[in-house]
């Protein structure tokens, strides 16, 4: 067994105690009692909302010093949750979990709407200046303080493992999905990527992914040392157009398979609540695994529950922490609700199982190329290379606005951590990890950054519990003043 075989296995333990039953618990459950203390906000409020955050984003707003605007804040998280989550990360849910994942994933983002609602307001009441000016804020703000100095520990606990996980869930997943993309590309327009490879950590690598990862690694490096600003001036203008990138070619798949739809719902909600053993083998696969590949994917995606968005959000210059506070709700809903369903209803539209000669899926697999898959899927209506290459920009244009964003995320635990210490160290290695992650076994890359999104969420998730008090409160003070 390789050094790369054992960590790998090390992983997969982690990623258990990470995601097993009393961590959807916690985290689906905290969704839920924060939506039963605010009344449900997500849907009594929803039209408040969507009026106040999409009605609102493109109203000229200036920021002032350390500071950016509501829209380039919330663009910022959007461009941390719209990754490969939404494509190579649905995709390979569904695959595993089956399509009943989906049900759980819409479960877990209605919830979870609440809950990233939460964060943002936290962020936005105990941020704090930094020695540069800069508003900052976040998880380990708003426990030091929320929850006082006895508490601070945690907050400690949450940034080692943010700092960590900023190599995971937005650095190396998303850069190897960019290079698998890209690859896929080539080889459609008649290249041959595995033709030309290198001996690397045990493996062999074409050397295209590596070419694409020093390249995104250059990009990022410039971006990042223009600070919170250049961030948010880059994701405001990205976001919008990779999102209607996509989804403009995914109701295009959509509309053209039309009859296709209904099976595709009749898979969701059957394989919700029943192991099928058509998929998955003699046992089908089990509801367990559905429900934990749904949880799990969707707040990958969304990152309702992490504690990595609000740090986005504290740099916002709106000073009413739930004018803030509602974006989160927007981001959890055109996240999950709309890209990620838009993703999984392409995909089973597409499947041999809701049309006769569809694609043939092996559920329960680990080992289909889930962004592959998902270029075939296009290409059954744009054809072959055209599909290729939807998913390739797609991913390309998701994936480099997470890296952005979370790269922001990742230097401002390493700040609080070090007092503003050492920080170019650690984005420089942020920046070779870009390439590394170019590089590595899909599936160890996703493993890896599960199990650190599960540790992270768990001092975040304690600091909600203890400090929904106040999330009521200011919640309840809002909207009592808008009625007077």
């Amino acid at each position: 067994m390789t050094l790369m075989e054992k960590f790998s296995e090390f992983v997969d333990v982690l990623n258990g105690y990470a995601w097993g039953p009393w961590m959807l618990i916690l985290l689906v459950g905290t969704g839920i009692y924060l939506s039963i203390r605010v009344g449900f906000i997500q849907f009594g409020r929803f039209g408040y909302a969507m009026k106040n955050t999409v009605g609102k984003m493109f109203k000229k707003v200036e920021a002032g010093e350390g500071e950016v605007t509501p829209l380039q804040a919330v663009t910022t998280a959007l461009a941390a949750t719209v990754g490969t989550g939404n494509i190579a990360g649905v995709t390979g849910a569904i695959i595993v979990g089956g399509p009943g994942a989906v049900f759980w994933m819409w479960v877990s983002a209605l919830f979870g709407m609440v809950t990233k609602y939460a964060e943002v307001v936290l962020s936005i009441k105990y941020r704090e200046r930094n020695a540069k000016g800069d508003w900052v804020g976040g998880p380990m703000y708003y426990i030091k303080n929320g929850l006082g100095k006895g508490w601070a520990w945690l907050g400690y606990v949450f940034c080692v493992l943010g700092a960590l996980a900023a190599f995971g869930i937005g650095n190396m997943t998303q850069v190897n999905t960019i290079a698998s993309s890209i690859n896929n590309a080539i080889d459609q327009f008649g290249g041959n990527t595995a033709a030309t490879t290198v001996a690397l950590f045990g493996q062999t690598v074409p050397v295209s992914s590596i070419v694409i990862g020093v390249i995104i690694a250059i990009i990022v490096a410039l971006v990042l040392l223009g600070g919170i600003k250049r961030i948010g001036s880059v994701t405001e203008k990205l976001v919008p157009v990779m999102a209607a990138i996509y989804i403009i070619g995914a109701f295009i798949v959509i509309f053209s398979n039309l009859n296709a739809i209904g099976p595709a719902f009749g898979m969701i909600f059957k394989g919700a609540f029943s192991a099928d053993a058509a998929l998955g083998g003699a046992t089908g696969i089990a509801i367990m695994t559905t429900i934990q590949k749904g949880v799990g994917r969707g707040v990958f995606s969304n990152e309702a529950g992490l504690g990595s968005a609000p740090i986005a959000h504290a740099a916002s210059s709106e000073k009413d922490p739930v004018k803030q506070g509602l974006y989160g709700i927007f981001e959890v809903f055109m996240d999950t609700i709309v890209i990620c369903t838009l993703t999984s209803i392409c995909m089973l539209i597409c499947t041999a199982d809701a049309q006769a000669g569809g694609l043939a899926i092996d559920w329960g697999s680990n080992a289909m190329d889930s962004t592959a898959l998902m270029a075939d899927s296009f290409g059954t209506v744009f054809g072959g290379k055209i599909g290729a290459l939807i998913i390739a920009v797609g991913i390309s244009l998701f994936a480099l606005s997470t890296v952005l964003s979370w790269s922001l995320y990742g230097t401002r635990c390493f700040e609080f951590l070090f007092k503003g210490k050492g920080l170019r160290i650690y984005q420089l290695i942020f920046v070779v990890a870009v390439v590394i992650g170019s590089t590595l076994k899909m599936s160890l890359v996703w493993n890896i950054a599960d199990t650190l999104n599960g540790f992270m969420a768990l001092p975040n998730l304690v600091a909600l519990l203890g400090l929904s008090g106040v999330v009521i409160k200011l919640t309840k003070e809002h909207f009592s003043q808008l009625k007077k």
